[in-house]
């Protein structure tokens, strides 16, 4: 068995769980990933076999239907999920998060409403907070619910939405500016709405149109869609929790979760580009020995499997922290930086590895090396990790 990327201290159903997916990721996903990626089509089928594994609903509590699994058994399966093709871990990734908000916020009624079905993969989610001009200021957003009489009608546009077009469960935070009293912080005028939808592109409900995919550099397969609401109506149940004025912090908490499976799935792309560039290494022979006897490429696989190591225990280090029920955002952000960094750079060094072979498409490293930019950006950007670390040690480090 490879020695990188090992986690200690697994469970017998969680080794078997973690087994499946790898043999369902060999099986089904890294042979079918070049065709779909490069035809940017949805990977249906390889979404129903997710669907009968049970992966869409592994942390959904079993009185829900779910598995009741923890982070880290989450987070690993989207390692190697991920480590099959990144979109794919997307798919389940933004699926979760709108899970995980119904479990820790919803009423009682919500998660009956939802859970079950989303346990089986009957509803998918999507969540959206970014809006074309304000990015991660998330302070900034403009779009809207203004309550009339029972209802709440929604205006504006949202950005950046994964699964926008196939999820049937969109969690969208809009401003209620009634929620709190003129002058208070504007975190504090925030809402998260759950809309129902049928999956499309289009007017798919009344005031609701998706415009259509985003084309994009890679994270391909994916459908990445803007929202555009126009007069929706909803009903005031449909207020993640039932009370607006917390849809700030029940976004960001999602997010909490979400940075760690980013990190997860920059781990899985890590793993998957060390495995190419190290066996390319073997392959190719150059002035009479196979590459990998060359100290320069040697070093730089060294220098690989050391970033894919250090990230990958970073990664279970801030699962473990958030199962534990600490805070983690300190982690959480650590991890997503340093994995998303690190999965950057060890693409560029197996792709270096393969020389101009890289720059082919039917080489899987091209397609790597696509990818790995959005994992710099998804979750927020670097930065904005580094002020989440660097605000959290000035907490912990204050001066005396």
């Amino acid at each position: 068995m490879p020695r990188l990327a090992q986690t200690e201290g697994l469970d017998e159903i969680q080794r078997e769980i973690l087994a499946a997916v790898h043999e369902f990721t060999e099986r089904e996903i890294i042979p079918n990933a070049q065709e779909l990626e490069h035809s940017d089509t949805y990977p249906a089928e390889i979404v129903e076999g997710m669907k009968e594994m049970g992966i869409f609903g592994l942390m959904i509590p079993e009185e829900y239907g779910g598995l009741g699994q923890s982070l880290l058994t989450y987070a690993l399966c989207v390692e190697e999920i991920a480590r099959g093709w990144m979109s794919v871990s997307g798919i389940v990734n933004t699926h979760f998060i709108v899970a995980y908000m119904l479990m820790q916020h919803g009423t009682e009624e919500q998660k009956q409403h939802f859970l079950p079905r989303m346990a089986t993969g009957e509803i998918r989610g999507a969540f959206s907070m970014s809006e074309p001009h304000c990015g991660s200021d998330v302070s900034a957003i403009t779009s809207k619910a203004v309550k009339q009489g029972d209802d709440y009608v929604l205006n504006g546009q949202k950005m950046w939405l994964t699964n926008g077009g196939s999820s049937t469960l969109v969690a969208v935070l809009v401003r209620t500016d009634e929620a709190a009293p003129e002058g208070s912080s504007v975190y504090k005028r925030m809402s998260t709405f759950l809309i129902e939808k049928p999956a499309g592109f289009g007017e798919v409900l009344p005031g609701l149109t998706i415009p259509g995919k985003i084309d994009k550099m890679g994270y391909k397969g994916v459908d990445t869609t803007e929202l555009v609401m126009d007069g929706v109506v909803l009903p005031a149940d449909r207020i993640l929790g039932g009370e607006p004025g917390r849809g700030f912090y029940q976004m960001m908490d999602g997010v909490e979760v979400g940075r760690v499976n980013v990190a997860a799935r920059a781990c899985g792309v890590s793993i998957r580009a060390f495995e190419l560039g190290v066996a390319y290494a073997q392959q190719r022979h150059t002035f009479g020995k196979q590459i990998a006897d060359h100290q320069a490429v040697a070093f730089r696989l060294a220098d690989m499997a050391t970033k894919v190591e250090a990230a990958h225990q970073m990664m279970i280090r801030a699962a473990r922290t958030k199962d534990s029920g600490e805070r983690n955002d300190l982690e959480a952000g650590m991890a997503k930086y340093l994995a998303s960094e690190y999965c950057k750079e060890v693409v560029e060094d197996s792709f270096r590895i393969h020389g101009g072979y890289g720059y082919a498409k039917e080489y899987e490293i091209e397609r790597l090396y696509r990818e790995a930019p959005m994992l710099m950006i998804g979750e927020g950007t670097a930065d904005i990790q580094r002020m989440i670390i660097a605000r959290r040690l000035l907490e912990d480090y204050a001066a005396r």
